[in-house]
């Protein structure tokens, strides 16, 4: 099997980067990378019926409210978010943040995949390509 190039998709001021897409994983796992820049969020709170969504902080922090009780996950930290848990994240600090995001099971319906998240963008903004490391 050969990896594929997912081209990163502009959602408001983030960035996400799907690596692997439940086509990809027979319907076990969709994995992504989020950037977030300094002092932005996710345009708005949601949640998802169909899966859990795990982050794992891979630069800077992010800040995330999951059913009203805050959290911070910064670099080498994780958080489940459950099927059904309304959520949202921000970056509050100075520097730029990216986590990498799984999705279990891996979800080809309309919550989650490159083509769904291609109608949630909003305005494109300049910013880098997601990183895949921390810096």
């Amino acid at each position: 099997m050969t990896p594929s190039v997912k081209q990163p998709i502009a959602v408001g001021e983030l960035t996400v980067r799907f690596l692997v897409e439940a086509a990809d994983s027979n319907g076990t796992v969709t994995v992504f990378t989020c950037f977030i820049p300094a002092a932005s969020k996710m345009p708005a709170p949601h949640s998802h019926d169909a899966f859990e969504e795990t982050v794992y902080g891979l630069a800077g922090a992010t800040t995330w409210t999951v059913d009203d009780q805050t959290l911070e996950v910064g670099v080498g930290e994780a958080l489940c978010v459950p099927r059904g848990a309304v959520h949202g994240f921000e970056n509050r600090g100075t520097d730029d943040a990216t986590y990498l995001a799984m999705a279990t099971p891996g979800s080809s319906g309309p919550t989650i995949s490159s083509r769904s998240v291609r109608f949630l963008r909003l305005p494109a903004v300049a910013h880098p390509t997601v990183p895949l490391s921390p810096r």
